[in-house]
């Protein structure tokens, strides 16, 4: 019940005025919905690999786009991400399931449920590795990431 509580006053938080979701079509950019915002509750924990949507690029990385707008973006990701950085997008990460480790600058860190991550542009992240379970992420966006804006990292 906490839990449900503080997704949703995150999710409150980002969603005032946005337009509704849709699956993302690649992994690069998560484009604007056309469709207005309908009121709506979705359990993210109950959602299945299939539900949030196909392996992106070849990667073991999902991701289902839940809002959009000018502003932001939010999305559920499950999966492993390679190592890279955003150019032009802060991120911020709230983990939902999964533990293991994760890279955030120069500096690899153990992440588990509950960890909430702060990811300025230009930062190095993810080349995540789950030890327990599958990670499963909120990831906002802000401003919406542009195509071509995911840069790998060795």
């Amino acid at each position: 019940m906490r839990l449900a509580m503080i997704l949703g006053g995150l999710a409150l938080a980002f969603t005032a005025g946005l337009y509704a979701d849709r699956v993302l079509p690649h992994a690069e950019a998560q484009p604007a919905a056309a469709t207005a915002m309908s009121p709506r509750i979705v359990n993210l924990l109950a959602l299945t690999d299939d539900e949030i949507g196909p392996l992106i690029n070849n990667t073991d990385l999902r991701s289902r786009l839940l809002v959009s707008a000018p502003e932001g973006t939010v999305a559920v990701q499950s999966g492993n991400v390679l190592k890279h950085f955003h150019a032009n997008a802060d991120e911020i990460q709230y983990i939902l399931d999964g533990s293991g480790s994760f890279w955030l600058g120069d500096r690899e860190v153990q992440i588990k449920p509950g960890d909430f991550i702060v990811i300025p542009r230009g930062t190095h992240h993810a080349g995540s590795r789950a030890s327990t379970g599958r990670f499963r992420a909120i990831a906002i966006k802000l401003p919406p990431q542009q195509a071509g804006d995911t840069h790998p990292v060795p």
